[in-house]
C-alpha cells in the first residue's frame, strides 16, 4: 500500500508538470479544458523558477497552494476517504481532517514535482454531456519510462469544475487511502487518525 500510494502520488504530480500541445485555447468551464490550463500554467513558472527547480519544497508549496489546490475539492475528497466514518467525527474532527489530509497531499505533491521536468500529457476525448456534473478525465502521461494511464474525476460546483479523485492504473486515491484511515480509526480512533496525520505531516515538513 505504502508504494502503491507513493507510485499514485508521483504519477499525479507528472499530470500538472507535462506540456500541452493544443490547437486552440482550452475552454476553462469545461473539465478537460480547466485540467489542460492549470497544465499550462503550472509547467510555465517551474520552467521559469530556479528554486523549484532546485528542490526549493517550500516555493514547491506555494505554487501548489496557489495553482492546483483552488481546483480541488479537499472536502468531498476527504468525505469520501472516510466513507462509513465522516458521519461519526465531530464537526470541528471533519475540519481538522481536511486541513491534514490537504497538507499531507500538498507536501506529496510537493516533493514529486520538485523532480519532474519533461513529461508529456495525451488527453483522450471526453465523454459527457452538457448536463453532466460528474466526469472522468482521461489522460496518458509520457515519460521516459513506459506510458501512465492517470484519470482525474472532477465535479461540477456552484465554484466551477473541482477535482476530487485521481486513477493512476486502476487504483483511485480515494480507495487507497480509505483503507489507510479506515485501518488507524479502528485502531485508535477518529482522534488518533487526526494524530497520524499530524505526525505524517511533520515529518514530511522536517525533510524540506
Amino acid at each position: 500500500m505504502k508504494n502503491l500510494t507513493l507510485s499514485l502520488f508521483v504519477s499525479i504530480t507528472s499530470l500538472f508538470v507535462c506540456s500541452v500541445s493544443a490547437q486552440s485555447v482550452p475552454d476553462p468551464n469545461t473539465p478537460d479544458g480547466l485540467i489542460k490550463i492549470i497544465v499550462a500554467d503550472v509547467m510555465s513558472l517551474v520552467k521559469s523558477d530556479p528554486e523549484i527547480q532546485r528542490g526549493n519544497i517550500p516555493r514547491v508549496v506555494e505554487l501548489v497552494e496557489k495553482k492546483i489546490v483552488p481546483y480541488t475539492d479537499m472536502r468531498r475528497t476527504t468525505q469520501l476517504a472516510m466513507g462509513r466514518n465522516w458521519s461519526k467525527a465531530t464537526p470541528e474532527q471533519q475540519n481538522q481532517l481536511i486541513i491534514e489530509f490537504k497538507n499531507l497531499l500538498i507536501r506529496t505533491y510537493s516533493g514529486a514535482l520538485s523532480q519532474l521536468r519533461d513529461q508529456t500529457v495525451q488527453y483522450k476525448p471526453l465523454r459527457s454531456s452538457p448536463s453532466d456534473t460528474d466526469v472522468i478525465v482521461r489522460t496518458v502521461v509520457i515519460g521516459k519510462s513506459d506510458p501512465i494511464p492517470l484519470d482525474y474525476r472532477l465535479e461540477k460546483t456552484n465554484e466551477g469544475w473541482r477535482v476530487y479523485d485521481v486513477n493512476i492504473m486502476g487504483a483511485w486515491l480515494i480507495e487507497a487511502y480509505r483503507n489507510q484511515f479506515t485501518n488507524q480509526i479502528n485502531q485508535n480512533g477518529i482522534d488518533g487518525l487526526i494524530k497520524f496525520l499530524q505526525e505524517r505531516n511533520a515529518m514530511l515538513a522536517g525533510k524540506k
